[in-house]
């Protein structure tokens, strides 16, 4: 990880307006903010490891615990919610036996929410990686996961 830090950090001043950009950069390369790396990046960049990890909290684009192998974002827009959404998602929750914002501990699946992903058509719907599951319903969740356990 080491290595990865410091050929990041060689792009950069030791300036304190650079600390976005570096925690972007950290996040992209190691999937997250790992504390290691944010203190590391405390250090370079001069402020307190508190003032960091502040900056870090205020964004939503920044996570502090890795993905999912399968990234799993249940639309929440305005026809999915009517559709059901809530269900489909609580369904997911208890396939996975994770709640919302969770990774599973083996690092298969982290599940999530937006606000809506514009497939409003195919409410309710869900992103799994970068393919739309269109017309869900709490069964249609269960029978994909009995499926894939059978495999």
């Amino acid at each position: 990880m080491e290595d990865n830090l410091d050929a990041i950090l060689s792009n950069y001043e030791r300036d304190s307006f650079d600390l976005i950009p570096i925690l972007q950069e950290v996040q992209q390369k190691f999937g997250y903010l790992p504390e290691s790396e944010m203190r590391k990046v405390a250090k370079f960049v001069g402020l307190p490891d508190s003032r960091v990890y502040a900056v870090a909290t205020f964004y939503e684009q920044f996570r502090f615990t890795p993905m999912g192998k399968n990234v799993i974002t249940v639309c929440r827009g305005t026809a999915c919610h009517v559709r059901g959404a809530k269900q489909v998602l609580e369904e997911y929750e208890e396939q996975l036996n994770i709640k919302e914002g969770e990774t599973t501990d083996d690092l298969e699946y982290t599940l999530g929410t937006a606000a809506c992903i514009g497939c409003c058509a195919l409410a309710p719907c869900v992103m799994v990686n970068d393919e739309v599951e269109a017309k869900l319903t709490p069964n249609k969740v269960a029978q994909s996961f009995k499926k894939e356990k059978a495999k």
